[in-house]
């Protein structure tokens, strides 16, 4: 009888986080920024179709880096989690450390216990306050490992050559203009050559709690990010023209295909009964984890 091959669990362990972190890594990186009113989502996005920036409840939104159609799943999950919870208990009840607990049990468990390969997701899940004192942040690695956000945190991508950038311009309580231009300028620096990027090439969107609305998301149109990065409404800038290049199939929003990796055009995106599917699945593990 042949002995089986043996590989030691933390070798298990280590491969999969590499590869999960290459994976991340090939994409685009967003920042969630926290500013006087509120806070700020900004991402490097030429699609206008995928979105890595979204609004999950009405004081929650949630951001995302890597692999499109693996954070679409968590995202629709989340939504379901948080419409059950607000209908079930009280709107009150939805909080962002929930929600955030939420992904990280289930991340957690497809990282250590799955059969599969491990999803190539890092998440911010933001939750805004009456005051900036109550503003929250919370980011989700892939391992379900779930840390505050204070002040401000990239995502995916070059996140350390972006964050590098941002610690010497970011100031706290700033204005929404002063946070927005650092961010956009952090972003074109993402340790390759410094590219300015237009407002076509990016996703922006905002928690605003000076909202008279319930709902306090609020996406930031091309022309009024044109208007506070002061630069013309059709990115008159020096973005390349290839800003979707070669990065682009990670995050579901480049135009051309990767050198690293597959691109994925729209049209691959996973149908309806994929989706409901796979959340259904998602949902099923987080039960059991807590039960």
């Amino acid at each position: 009888m042949t002995t089986p091959f043996y590989v030691s669990p933390e070798q298990i362990m280590k491969d999969r986080a590499e590869y999960a972190r290459k994976g991340i890594s090939r994409g685009r990186s967003v920042a969630v920024i926290f500013y006087d009113k509120g806070i700020l989502f900004v991402g490097e996005n030429p699609s206008r179709a995928l979105h890595k920036i979204s609004e999950i409840y009405d004081r929650l939104a949630f951001a995302a880096a890597g692999r499109y159609n693996e954070y679409e799943q968590l995202r629709i999950a989340g939504v379901r989690h948080a419409d059950m919870r607000g209908y079930v208990y009280d709107r009150r009840d939805v909080t962002g450390r929930a929600l955030a607990n939420t992904y990280a049990q289930a991340l957690g468990t497809m990282f250590s216990e799955g059969a599969g390969k491990p999803y190539e997701v890092e998440l911010a899940v933001a939750e805004v306050g009456e005051r900036a004192a109550d503003d929250q942040g919370y980011r989700i690695t892939f391992d379900g490992q779930v840390t505050d956000i204070r002040g401000f945190q990239v995502l995916g991508g070059a996140a350390d050559a972006v964050t590098q950038v941002l610690e010497s311009s970011y100031e706290e309580n700033a204005a929404l203009e002063t946070v927005l231009n650092a961010a956009v300028d952090a972003l074109g620096r993402d340790g390759t050559e410094p590219r300015t990027l237009a407002p076509s090439q990016l996703e922006v969107a905002v928690l605003e709690r000076t909202r008279t609305q319930v709902r306090k998301f609020r996406r930031i149109s091309e022309s009024a990010l044109a208007r506070l990065l002061g630069v013309d409404g059709d990115g008159d800038g020096d973005g390349d023209a290839a800003a979707g290049g070669k990065d682009g199939g990670k995050d579901g929003a480049g135009g051309g295909a990767g050198e690293d990796a597959p691109a994925e055009e729209p049209s691959e995106k996973l149908s309806d009964k994929d989706v409901l599917g796979a959340v259904d699945d998602l949902l099923d593990e987080e039960d059991s984890s807590e039960s």
